[in-house]
């Protein structure tokens, strides 16, 4: 096929624009609190996390996914091209800041969820199963959310920036929640099954469906302003839910390492003290982000009890712990499979892992920490992404490798 290798598939491009984004956006945040620059502002460094960073790996994930899970045909490299030029030139307008009309600016950054709007929405629409609709929904709600921001922005109104800031960033939990609560056991299930163990309970359409209304309802109440005993309800009933979801995952089993003995590894022919590898990494580093997601809706419980905690500490739970992990996990193994490599964590992936949280919990931790945490937590995620990228980076720009060397796992 003509064209270079990394358009050859939206992971590739969306991947490398996102990786490398991070690294350089960390880096000048880092600088800002090392040298006390305002740039970039606290309003623009959250709005570029989540358009900038997330939107880059959501839409290289699911454009990459849709065609095998839902049937969707695959994204060409002229449309491909296109899309990835929008992000970018809303990255580019976004930091070009004052020296831009502002309604060049939100025309620009809005040109990409405009387009994935127009290109999703018709195509999904055809398919049979429904339920993939819920993707262009968020996609469009993530779109809502960036347009109200721009329109805060140019009226110089704060307040409503802060509050579009919070409507963008819940599509994307809920989206970490569906997408990552549908992968993780089965990721955890195929690790267990190979080891000989038990594998996660089968998963309940109830639980689920409560966990997805209990986390829109929370969702809802931290928008509306609502008292503040419905909140406290709505937090509590996220958290026990999303908790009952991942206990049930026993995802716990995947970092004991070896199983021990005959019992364990369910094979007649095993001798005594034989085991199985059942750690992986790459599944670790999934069950990693959901325990990020439950320290998150915690300090989000602990905030509507009353706690004296500051409003942004659940969110940098979620967005540096959470979606650091995940994200790590799932674009590795996407970037690995997806080119023709075996799925298997490379070196130095725990400490990527260890690093992302500690980033975590120093942004978590900074407020009491002071300005140093700041800079450090921004540093270390640089750090994480670099690595990522320097291990990665040739697989995504340079062909797959033949059929034949892929060991499928």
């Amino acid at each position: 096929m003509n064209g270079p290798p990394w358009l050859a598939s939206p992971f590739r491009v969306f991947y490398l624009l996102g990786a490398g984004f991070a690294v350089v956006w960390m880096i000048s945040t880092a600088l800002s609190f090392t040298l006390g620059s305002p740039w970039p502002a606290a309003h623009l460094h959250a709005h570029e996390m989540i358009f900038g960073f997330a939107l880059a790996i959501v839409v290289g994930t699911a454009l990459t996914a849709l065609p095998s899970w839902a049937g969707m045909a695959e994204v060409g490299r002229g449309p491909l091209a296109v899309l990835a030029a929008a992000w970018l030139a809303g990255r580019l307008a976004c930091a070009a800041g004052d020296a831009l009309p502002p309604l060049w600016v939100g025309a620009i950054d809005l040109a990409l969820p405009v387009l994935l709007a127009a290109g999703l929405v018709p195509a999904l629409i055809r398919l049979a199963q429904r339920r993939w609709l819920v993707l262009p929904v968020l996609l469009v709600g993530l779109g809502v959310a960036n347009l109200l921001w721009h329109v805060a922005q140019a009226r110089g109104d704060a307040a409503g920036a802060a509050q579009a800031l919070r409507l963008a960033l819940w599509p994307v939990v809920v989206m970490f929640s569906l997408a990552g609560g549908l992968l993780t056991p089965v990721f955890t299930a195929n690790v267990l099954r190979a080891a000989g163990l038990e594998p996660p309970a089968p998963p309940r359409p109830a639980l689920e469906v409560a966990a997805l209304v209990a986390l829109v309802a929370l969702a809802a109440c931290d928008l509306g302003g609502a008292a503040a005993g419905v909140t406290t309800v709505a937090a509590i009933a996220a958290f026990v839910l999303q908790t009952w979801r991942v206990v049930r995952w026993r995802g716990w089993r995947i970092a004991r390492g070896r199983t021990r003995g005959l019992a364990s590894c369910g094979g007649a022919g095993a001798r005594e003290g034989e085991g199985n590898e059942v750690r992986d990494l790459l599944v670790l580093a999934m069950h990693l982000g959901f325990a990020w997601l439950l320290v998150a809706l915690a300090l989000r419980v602990a905030i509507a009890c009353g706690a004296p905690l500051p409003a942004s500490s659940w969110v940098h739970a979620f967005t540096v712990g959470a979606l650091g992990a995940m994200m790590l996990g799932l674009m590795t193994r996407v970037a690995l499979r997806h080119t023709g490599r075996p799925a298997v964590a490379p070196r130095g992936f725990g400490w990527w892992l260890a690093l992302a949280g500690v980033a975590a919990a120093l942004r978590v931790g900074a407020p009491w920490l002071g300005p140093w945490a700041h800079a450090a937590a921004a540093a270390a995620w640089a750090l994480v992404f670099a690595a990522w990228l320097a291990r990665h980076g040739v697989d995504l720009a340079t062909p797959s490798l033949p059929r034949a060397q892929h060991t499928p796992r």
